[in-house]
């Protein structure tokens, strides 16, 4: 059994295999392989040019994570609304941070694996409006401000 510092991974190759198992969350990948304790108990390496992405879940048997890969609507989750475009042309949307309340609580993606990544929309707490400020009539106007 892996130490409780170990997270648990689904890694999804290129190639579409996957493997489950576990990382040290601090240093999981060295010299361009990731380091995998599989679920057999044996230290794999995968070289990151392989990996399209690493899964960081709370269940190995829950493949929600791979159903549902854009957002219908706009996200209600604070922060980045971004969209990864694989090299295969798979289409994948996520919030940074990523909405904790799936099983898929972060996804490490290898540079390798990605055609482009595009910021859709920045989602925030409502903005308050700031009080209008006079204007300060001891300044002397230049240029016709």
């Amino acid at each position: 059994m892996p130490s409780s510092t170990h997270k648990k991974v689904v890694v999804r190759k290129m190639d579409r295999d996957s493997v489950n198992g576990y990382v040290a969350p601090a240093n999981f990948v060295r010299e361009g392989k990731l380091e995998l304790l599989n679920t057999a108990g044996n230290v794999v390496a995968i070289d990151l040019r392989d990996i399209k992405g690493v899964y960081f879940v709370r269940e190995f048997g829950d493949s929600e994570s791979l159903s549902r890969k854009t957002f219908t609507s706009r996200p209600r989750t604070e922060g980045l609304w971004v969209r990864l475009k694989f090299k295969d042309n798979e289409v994948l949307e996520g919030m940074m941070p990523n909405d904790l309340r799936s099983n898929t609580q972060r996804i490490f993606v290898p540079r390798s694996s990605l055609e482009s990544l595009t910021v859709l929309a920045v989602i925030g707490a409502t903005r308050r409006h700031r009080k209008a400020v006079a204007a300060d009539t001891r300044q002397v106007q230049l240029f016709g401000e």
